[in-house]
């Protein structure tokens, strides 16, 4: 019956002349069996909606590798292009749009620590590793710029099955902690690997090392700078000209163009399209959001989360359905012992590559905190970031795909395993970890209530606290202070509590200077 089924759409492929379009078709409507499946299976949270996606997908490709007899196991190509141009910006446009940015910049420093310096950690641990142990279970054929492509490859994580276990309203500091890492790896992954990709391995210098880390520092500031200007930018706009008085549509047209237009570029200049429109969102939310009507707020929140969803069950699906390409199967010619100890090395290089800075950067950062404003983050705690960061998702596979592949074809064998032992991992990773992800979350954090304060939107617009009000050098134009006693009042507080320090500052700059210009509810509106 299957057969039958796939000649049938062969035929009318052929008939029509338009395969595409039937492929896309035949995808959209996989696309919502794994929509209405996930929404069957919501009160049974061991399966979340990326391990549903694979599953499906690895059936539907099951499916048709069996209906082609062994000739073909999936609907469409996989395409890096696609995938960074299309599918990943929404994904990142949406976390940077939903996050809870008093929570983000509170731990700022803690989840630069993890996302930065951390992925760079567990590139060394990773590269290293693959070039030591790799010759030992017989697998040769790379060199020192694959190795170092491999390093980034499998530092790139996605937290998901974690997020969609934590609950943040009873943690929200260790949800902010593995929602900020997992945005900052994987952008920090993006800008290593391309800063990779530019190294001459012929002309290797002492000095190459320091060049590749000053190429990633102006990407990361110039690529922050521009997702910061363009976010602006939007919220003048709207402010200004007040698009609402005449049409919503205009509101949300102009917030999403100007969203992927920042990622465009990004791509454009050479600069990294994750951190610009990641910034983007976050400005957005803080200014332009509240500059557009109320119809406008509530429909942006859940056209950009629509977005964000679809194009992440599309590259989970895909992901399950490109494990059997036969093609990249046949093209490697390495034995199946190799082939394993490939993917056991793999795996213990992550979890060793993760555990090296989770741990000694989680005391460091109890360390260093203020007492009187401290929050330690717990052993449990630690775990659980740790584990977070142990599966592998479709960063991985398009950074693969990046390297060893031209638009998705490969012909050199050794590059066949390595694309193959990528997906291997990142199946494995989805599927044992992330099935673990909800017994070792309920085990490790009890479940707490914990009445939910903040703003749903997340933009933590709340009344000042009581902390503000006991800082009477804090307050603007006190005639009751000289000028000097209001700077020695405030650095001897900011050294006893430099976050809340900086944050009131920040709200007071904000407040007078900032919202005025570029929107957003005033404070004294808020009381």
């Amino acid at each position: 019956m299957v057969m039958d089924f796939v000649t049938l759409i062969e035929d009318f492929s052929n008939f029509t002349g338009r395969r595409t379009v039937v492929s896309i078709s035949i995808f959209a409507a996989v696309l919502c069996l794994c929509i209405l499946v996930g929404h069957l299976l919501e009160e049974h949270r061991w399966v979340n909606e990326s391990i549903t996606a694979i599953l499906i997908g690895f059936i539907v490709g099951m499916l048709i590798l069996f209906a082609s007899k062994g000739k073909n196991s999936h609907i469409l190509r996989f395409d890096e292009e696609l995938f960074f141009i299309y599918l990943l910006p929404p994904i990142i446009f949406n976390a940077g749009f939903q996050v809870k940015k008093k929570q983000f910049f509170h731990n700022f420093l803690t989840i630069m620590s993890f996302g930065v310096l951390g992925v760079f950690i567990s590139f060394t641990i990773i590269s290293v590793g693959c070039c030591w142990l790799f010759p030992k279970v017989g697998f040769e054929g790379l060199n020192l710029q694959d190795y170092l492509a491999l390093g980034t490859i499998f530092s790139a994580t996605d937290t998901v099955c974690t997020l969609q276990v934590l609950c943040q309203e009873e943690t929200p500091r260790l949800y902010s902690l593995v929602f900020g890492e997992g945005v900052v790896n994987d952008a920090t992954s993006v800008v290593l690997f391309n800063a990779i990709k530019q190294i001459d391995i012929s002309s290797l210098e002492s000095r190459t090392a320091v060049k590749v880390f000053g190429d990633f520092l102006y990407l990361f500031a110039t690529s922050t700078i521009l997702g910061v200007a363009t976010g602006l930018l939007t919220a003048y706009a709207l402010k200004t000209l007040y698009f609402g008085r005449h049409s919503t549509d205009r509101e949300i047209a102009l917030m999403s163009l100007m969203a992927y237009l920042s990622y465009m570029l990004a791509e454009l200049l050479q600069l990294s399209g994750i951190l610009t429109v990641f910034f983007c969102g976050i400005v957005m939310s803080h200014y332009a959001w509240h500059n557009v009507s109320e119809n406008s707020r509530i429909t942006t929140r859940h056209i950009f989360a629509a977005l964000s969803f679809m194009a992440e069950t599309f590259i989970f699906l895909y992901v399950g359905m490109d494990a059997l390409d036969i093609d990249k199967w046949k093209t490697r010619e390495t034995r199946v012992r190799t082939v394993f100890g490939i993917y056991g090395v793999t795996i213990f290089l992550i979890l060793i590559g993760r555990a090296a800075f989770v741990f000694p950067l989680s005391v460091m950062s109890n360390y260093f905190s203020s007492p009187s404003e401290r929050q330690l983050i717990t052993f449990k705690h630690q775990v659980v970031i740790w584990w977070a960061g142990l599966m592998r998702g479709a960063v991985s596979i398009a950074l693969a795909y990046n390297q060893f592949t031209l638009s998705g074809v490969t012909q050199d064998p050794d590059h066949a395993t390595v694309i193959t032992s990528t997906i291997v991992v990142v199946l494995f990773s989805t599927l044992v970890f992330g099935f673990l992800t909800r017994p070792l979350v309920v085990m490790l954090l009890p479940h707490r209530h914990r009445p939910d304060t903040s703003d749903p939107h997340g933009s933590d617009n709340g009344s000042p606290s009581k902390d503000d009000i006991l800082f009477p050098f804090l307050s603007v134009g006190d005639p009751s202070s000289s000028g000097l006693l209001q700077a020695k009042q405030s650095l001897s507080m900011l050294f006893e509590r430099p976050v809340h320090t900086i944050h009131v500052h920040w709200r007071k700059f904000d407040d007078t200077y900032m919202r005025p210009i570029f929107g957003g509810p005033r404070l004294c509106e808020e009381n």
